[in-house]
């Protein structure tokens, strides 16, 4: 093992190399920085998703960027035309795609090592637990972990998924004070609100839940952490600071979920710098490889499931947009199409997709629920996957629904300036 700084640390990067980030938070933010004072790249491959911040060397002539997700940082460099490449796969397919991939360098952030020298991987375990681990069992590879003492300590379970690397295996140890990110609350809408009212009822004392990224899903959890349930249990891709508002207010026993009980488990972390305190040491919220949490057969084992997510449009059949709009990456798959199937596997079970019914577009009024979707719009969750729909009109329960049904459930839950077209249209639509 090599204690290096920033900048030696990236003279280990080769003019033709290949190197693989985890997602968000993962990201060795002052490694990466100090990629940007190089000049002599000549094909260097970066693997990555929902970057955290913006980083000079992806505009470096001779540096490309693979990315599984976009998130702000990817849509910046992509109008600033940075040649920036979108990579379809689920958050669980990352695993294999890790593997196929093979760079020579695999980085991540961590906690500072404790006092036996496991270093935790802090605010995500996601898909790179196997490809860190094997990376630093390679001798023709390089593992290398950022540390930095604001990066809270997390836990996993058991030995199997410690989510820990041991400073003895890993190659290189860069010692910084990067930040994690802040993902401040946006204040919350009147439709948001109107949209949590609408799912609230779907919510039993004691369920499980996952929540997805967003104001809607940190509406509902803050609504929950506000009302009188109890009893409830968290098994979600991300951690968000909505859910650890429903824990501070005792809201949270995970005493009945079925599996994992005792436990609020996740992959990855992100919100504000309060969660990442709260975070710190805290035995209750464990976090485990995506290619578990996100499993849709994992996900059902769970009792009384309920799995809220966003989208960007929904047309009359049933079919999620979710992470594009008119065909251009916005977003990315994660776990979208998991976490619906996943719910859909028992009766008992819920999955809630909730979005406006309208958007904006050239100053114009859109409905996102639509009677086809748009040429060239691209479907993140299939039809028949899909179960409840929300939106601030609503609410569309649409298992075991015929066709002409669910077209009549989606168009009444429509902005009431599109509602009778859409009503018109789910009257004819096809058997």
């Amino acid at each position: 093992m090599r204690r290096l700084s920033p900048a030696e640390a990236a003279s280990v990067i080769n003019p033709v190399d290949s190197l693989s980030v985890p997602l968000g938070p993962g990201v060795p933010g002052e490694f990466m920085h100090a990629l940007d004072a190089r000049e002599d790249f000549e094909n260097f491959e970066i693997n990555g998703a929902l970057l955290p911040d913006l980083f000079g060397v992806l505009t470096k002539p001779g540096v490309s960027y693979r990315s599984g997700f976009y998130g702000p940082a990817e849509r910046f460099l992509i109008n600033a035309g940075v040649d920036v490449q979108f990579v379809p796969s689920d958050f669980r397919g990352f695993v294999s795609m890790l593997e196929k991939l093979n760079t020579r360098v695999v980085a991540t952030m961590a906690s500072p090592p404790d006092s036996e020298g496991w270093m935790s991987l802090s605010l995500h375990a996601g898909a790179h637990v196997a490809e860190l681990q094997r990376a630093a069992a390679d001798p023709d590879r390089i593992c290398l972990v950022e540390t930095s003492p604001l990066f809270p300590t997390t836990f996993g379970i058991g030995l199997e998924h410690r989510h820990a690397l041991h400073i003895d295996d890993v190659d290189i140890v860069v010692e910084g004070q990067y930040t994690p990110i802040n993902l401040a609350d946006a204040p919350t809408t009147e439709v948001e609100e109107a949209i949590a009212s609408f799912a609230l009822p779907f919510i039993p004392d004691g369920a499980t839940l996952q929540t997805g990224i967003g104001g809607i899903p940190n509406t509902i959890a803050t609504a929950l952490a506000e009302g009188p349930g109890s009893g409830y249990g968290i098994h979600s891709e991300m951690f968000t600071s909505g859910l650890m508002r429903l824990c501070q207010a005792g809201k949270v026993t995970n005493d009945n979920k079925g599996i994992y009980n005792g436990y609020s488990v996740t992959t990855f972390a992100a919100g504000i710098p309060e969660l990442y305190e709260w975070l710190n040491n805290n035995d209750d919220v464990r976090f485990l490889p995506v290619e578990i949490i996100n499993s849709p057969e994992v996900i059902s084992r769970n009792e009384q499931m309920v799995t809220i997510n966003g989208a960007m449009a929904v047309d009359l059949s049933g079919q999620i947009t979710a992470d594009t709009i008119e065909g251009r990456q916005f977003s990315g798959i994660g776990g979208h199409e998991d976490f619906v199937a996943g719910a859909a596997l028992e009766l008992s079970d819920r999955s809630l997709v909730c979005l406006p019914s309208t958007t904006s577009v050239d100053g114009q009024t859109v409905s996102r629920i639509m009677p086809k979707l748009s040429e060239g719009s691209i479907v993140t969750t299939p039809r028949h996957m899909v179960d409840v729909v929300i939106t601030e009109y609503g609410v569309a329960e649409l298992r075991g629904l015929t066709v002409r049904e669910r077209a009549r459930a989606l168009a009444s839950i429509g902005h009431p300036e599109f509602r009778e077209e859409l009503l018109t249209v789910a009257e004819v639509w096809p058997v």
